[in-house]
């Protein structure tokens, strides 16, 4: 079993390149980020040479205080074009292979149509790398546009583009539509990234809801081989909360 620190959550008391090398020292296999933009990209660059940790990917920005992202939102054309820009430019420099595109808050075709042109945008300036796009689930983003894998095979549908894919995390597809092993399943083909975390806490994914052993398991009955994302809470120092890694690597080795 590969895994990634997402250190959007981990470790994130600590300046990116401290958390890159935490993440080495405590033997995840790669990284993957939220909003490193207020960081210089060489930074960030020279920690993952140091450590020969991949990043995996970043966020568009949220925009405004208060926003999730703007490339669902009527009349932000030109602002959300521009976060799909800045964050493709930082992937470059950093060599992450995956950019996330965020939604933001909105409803009805207006948001649809405004998303679905912004991803168009953004898998035509992608050029190898790959745009993904996650459901958020209602109780931690009310109000998100894209809160199911359902709505997420539309969208995809209408890109229609090679190198849009579903970001399935776990956590957020167990709180909004269950099924998760059948899903992971079917929808293989359109997955790029999976995540995992505890539902409904969001702590480590050794607890909760979902039966993680036999997530394990799933994915690698259906041949993922990529590195799986840890996103979750620790609620306090990472560094305590690492356990579950062995037993995940455990069940799958």
């Amino acid at each position: 079993m590969r895994l990634s620190a997402n250190l959007g959550f981990l470790w994130a008391d600590r300046p990116l390149p401290m958390a890159i090398r935490a993440a080495k020292s405590a033997g995840f296999d790669a990284v993957e980020c939220h909003w490193p933009f207020d960081v210089p990209a060489s930074e960030v660059a020279a920690a993952l040479t140091e450590t020969g940790l991949p990043m995996l990917g970043l966020n568009t920005r949220r925009g405004q205080p208060g926003e999730n992202g703007l490339a669902a939102l009527p009349g932000r054309t030109t602002e959300a074009r521009a976060a799909v820009d800045e964050a493709l430019a930082y992937a470059d420099a950093i060599g992450a292979a995956n950019v996330h595109v965020m939604a933001g808050f909105a409803a009805g075709p207006e948001a649809e149509k405004a998303f679905v042109e912004t991803l168009g945008y953004a898998c035509e300036q992608a050029g190898d790398r790959t745009i993904l796009i996650e459901p958020l689930n209602h109780y931690d983003a009310p109000g998100y546009f894209l809160q199911t894998t359902t709505q997420a095979e539309a969208i995809m549908d209408q890109v229609s583009a090679p190198n849009l894919k579903l970001m399935f995390d776990c956590y957020h597809v167990q709180l909004m539509e269950g099924d998760v092993s059948n899903r992971l399943e079917r929808l293989l083909p359109l997955i790029g990234h999976v995540q995992v975390a505890a539902a409904p806490d969001r702590g480590t994914p050794d607890h909760g809801e979902l039966c993680y052993s036999h997530i394990w398991q799933v994915l690698d009955r259906i041949g993922w081989a990529a590195p799986v994302g840890a996103e979750y809470k620790p609620g306090g120092d990472t560094d305590l909360t690492l356990s579950w890694m062995a037993a995940a690597r455990g069940d799958r080795d």
